[in-house]
């Protein structure tokens, strides 16, 4: 009876932080991707419960009844995927930047994506694999660690945040993440609108010119020399969004 009780305690940690934790796994960048297998990420969780779990011990209570349990539960799995949602909204971001960049340079069309993921264009593929690429080596699952941890100071074991919270929350993270797509795709607006004014002017000036057979080349080899010159600044600057919102996640709450 002596080891009974903390095993069950032990027991009892564990399974809500799975809880929490697994939940936002299925949304969290590069670790809920679609292509990681499920496995993998099973493990993965069941590695950060491992670190998690000593830390939050102190804020997590084991309810008094049964039907306190299963509302705890589902209160941690709702918080789990609000938190992994937050971080899940730059990846969208980054795809958004792609989509606007490559309709403003004619490249739409080019799709890159792969089997069992949603199609995008070649412009917005490239750009999320290099940014998660970037975050693992820049130590993502260390911030991970520590994000998960300071969601249980920023929403409590078992509780469940109200309608309103939950809408304020999810309005600031769209607006955040098309601004941040805007920002990021802005040198290939203003390289597409000056490609049109400039085609503008030639056709005035020479009706007879066929401009649009003339422009089309033009304005796909500057899309990819301006997708070459401006990706490292892209990503850096998507980079340091994405790690004050994993340092300061309580900006959104």
């Amino acid at each position: 009876m002596n080891l009974v009780r903390p095993v069950q305690d032990m027991l009892w940690l564990y399974g809500f932080v799975f809880l929490r934790l697994s939940a936002m796994m299925a949304l969290l960048p590069l670790f809920g991707e679609r292509s990681v297998p499920v496995r993998v990420r099973l493990g993965v969780t069941f590695a950060f419960c491992l670190v998690v779990s000593p830390v939050v011990a102190p804020l997590v209570d084991q309810p008094a009844t049964f039907e306190g349990a299963i509302a705890a539960g589902g209160a941690e799995v709702v918080t789990g995927l609000v938190f992994g949602a937050l971080l899940r909204f730059f990846i969208f971001a980054l795809q958004v930047a792609g989509t606007i960049a490559a309709q403003s340079t004619s490249l739409s069309q080019i799709f890159g994506g792969s089997a069992g993921v949603d199609p995008q264009p070649a412009i917005g593929h490239v750009l999320v694999v290099a940014g998660l690429a970037l975050a693992a080596l820049m130590g993502l699952h260390l911030a991970v660690a520590e994000y998960m941890i300071n969601s249980y100071a920023l929403v409590a074991f078992g509780r469940l945040l109200p309608g309103a919270d939950f809408a304020e929350i999810g309005a600031k993270a769209t607006t955040r993440a098309f601004t941040l797509g805007f920002t990021l795709a802005a040198p290939f607006v203003i390289a597409s609108l000056l490609y049109n004014v400039i085609l503008g002017v030639i056709n005035k000036a020479m009706p007879q010119l066929m401009v649009s057979f003339v422009g089309a080349p033009a304005i796909t080899a500057g899309g990819l020399l301006i997708l070459c010159l401006t990706t490292p600044l892209i990503l850096s600057v998507w980079v340091e969004a994405f790690g004050h919102a994993m340092a300061s996640p309580g900006a959104d709450f």
